[in-house]
């Protein structure tokens, strides 16, 4: 029997983790609710969820904190909630950490979607169960610098280094094809699944925090390279 994913719903307003778990749990889901900040910890590591829907205003701990707590032990998918809408409280989620973010008022199927995206992509093991292994794929090399599709994991010196969910899909796609660039929109398009939702900001904060954590030197980039006026490429020989 196949265990369910399990979803932390972490939001101060009962209504919407109601209608977030009536939703999830139509797909399958095991939906687990917090109402602030402090909660949203305690069940974050007493139930191990395998993703988490953040609402960024809770009473005591904010989404941010709480948020920041949770990347500085692991790289679990966060989807952070936001009622204001203003761009700095998406780059401060992003700068933090979060894989996505949605807007309020959200469309509950919307938010299944990327739930699902982010699952799928994550390919992470099932809580109690094991992901089946998928087709092998050739390790990529560059230098000191090293990307595991099948592990997903990267390594610099030898040296792991702790990547989210799309943090990691930008990498790769970015490494594989290596000289080619790839606009903003084109990103968004590719590792967000879409061309019409979020912005540009969330593909520059990745790229910020990608940087920050394979490059030697994040303000003098050796591999992920700025085109200015049309977006990014990674330069690199890869090496055998």
């Amino acid at each position: 029997m196949q265990v369910a994913y399990k979803i932390l719903v972490a939001d101060d307003e009962a209504n919407i983790t109601d209608v977030c778990a009536r939703y999830l749990e139509r797909e399958g889901y095991r939906v687990i609710a917090a109402s602030d900040g402090e909660e949203a910890l305690r069940e974050w590591r007493k139930q191990s969820p395998d993703l988490i829907v953040l609402d960024v205003m809770m009473p005591g701990k904010s989404g941010f904190e709480v948020c920041e707590e949770i990347r500085n032990e692991q790289e679990v998918p966060i989807i952070i909630l936001t009622a204001r809408g203003e761009e700095i409280d998406r780059i401060m989620g992003l700068t933090l950490g979060a894989d996505d973010y949605l807007t309020k008022p959200f469309s509950p199927r919307e938010l299944v979607l990327r739930v699902k995206s982010i699952l799928r992509r994550s390919a992470r093991p099932l809580s109690g169960g094991s992901a089946e292994n998928g087709p092998e794929a050739a390790a990529l090399r560059f230098g000191a610098l090293e990307i595991h599709p099948l592990s997903r994991t990267v390594k610099r010196d030898s040296q792991e280094i702790e990547l989210t969910v799309k943090e990691f899909e930008l990498l790769y796609l970015l490494a594989s094809h290596s000289e080619q660039v790839f606009s903003r929109n084109q990103l968004l398009e590719k590792i967000w699944d879409t061309d019409y939702y979020g912005d540009t900001t969330t593909v520059t904060v990745h790229i910020r925090r990608l940087r920050e954590k394979i490059e030697p030197l994040p303000s003098q980039p050796m591999f992920i390279k700025t085109v200015w006026g049309i977006g990014y490429k990674f330069e690199g020989r890869e090496s055998r």
